[in-house]
Parts: C-alpha cells; structure tokens; sequence
C-alpha cells in the first residue's frame, strides 16, 4: 500500500458533494467498529518492528481527531494557513493504545468523529467554499477539501487495517 505521505491528492471536489463527504466521514466509526469489535486481543495488539498493531491505528484515528477541530476552528477564524500536524506522530507512539480495551477507543472515537461531522454538517455553502493553505502539501485547501482530506485518511487506515487482519488470519 502506499504511504499516506506520498499520496497526491486532487482538490476539485464540486461542492454538490459536501454532504456525501461529511456521511462518509460519520460512517467511519461503524465501519472501524466492524472491522475491530470481533477480533481477539493478541490479534488487536499484533505488533511489528516495522508498523503500528491494529490497535494502533484505531488508536491514531482517535488522537487525531483534535486536529481536526483545531482547523475547522482555524476556517472559522478566516486564518490564510490551517494549524500544522505532527508529522512525527509523537501523539500515537506514546500513547499506549494497545493498552487501552479496544471498546474504549472505539466509543472515544464515535464520540469525538460525530461532534467533528456535526460540525461539518452545520456549515453553508459559502462556508464550505472557504480556503486556507494546507501546511504539509503547501496548497490551498477548501473546507470541503479538507473534509474529504480527512475521509481519505480514514479509508487509508482501515485499509491498512484490512490488509493487517488478512494477513494475521493466514499466518
């Protein structure tokens, strides 16, 4: 799969799209918890030298969601450049998700995920229509964008959560 930080991403969205990017966004808890809820503890908690166990990245959804806030604040506040993330993952890496029961950091997740999409869901087209610069890809970046910026994250963890579950069921 390829790494998050070297996708390209196209920022075109028509705005008709707004609302099936904020479900997309909302659906994402349900679609984790499928995935997740099921699996035994030492499979959640796999963990190699080389990536972060399945836990961990249900885990990192969770801490990033301040993030999110953080810059649809920074929309709000009309600021030309949108708070940067930390790119080290500082966050996830000290965490300890893989201590923390899977249920927990499922709930965690729905709750804060649903307050980012209410969010989201609240706001007018013109709003949606606002732009401020991107810090990591150096580009503008709209509202809706960045919502569906946000979806691709997601969908490239559960993806990656995917291939890890496949490939712990056939060692």
């Amino acid at each position: 799969m390829k790494r998050w930080f070297d996708r390209k991403f196209t920022l075109d969205l028509p705005l008709s799209t707004y609302r099936n990017v904020c479900k997309r966004l909302q659906g994402v808890p349900g679609r984790l918890e499928e995935l997740l809820l099921n699996l035994p503890a030492n499979v959640l908690t796999y963990k190699t030298s080389e990536q972060w166990s399945i836990q961990e990245h249900a885990g990192h959804l969770l801490d990033l969601e301040p993030l999110g806030m953080g810059r649809l604040d920074d929309y709000e506040a009309a600021l030309s450049v949108l708070r940067p993330a930390d790119l080290q993952n500082k966050k996830t890496f000290e965490a300890n998700h893989n201590s923390t029961p899977i249920q927990t950091l499922l709930s965690e997740f729905k709750r804060e995920r649903f307050a980012f999409a209410n969010r989201l869901k609240d706001y007018g087209e013109e709003f949606v229509q606002r732009s401020a610069i991107h810090p990591r890809l150096k580009v503008p970046m709209r509202v809706i964008d960045f919502a569906f910026f946000v979806a691709e994250h997601d969908d490239h963890h559960l993806a990656t959560i995917s291939e890890l579950i496949q490939k712990l069921d056939h060692s």
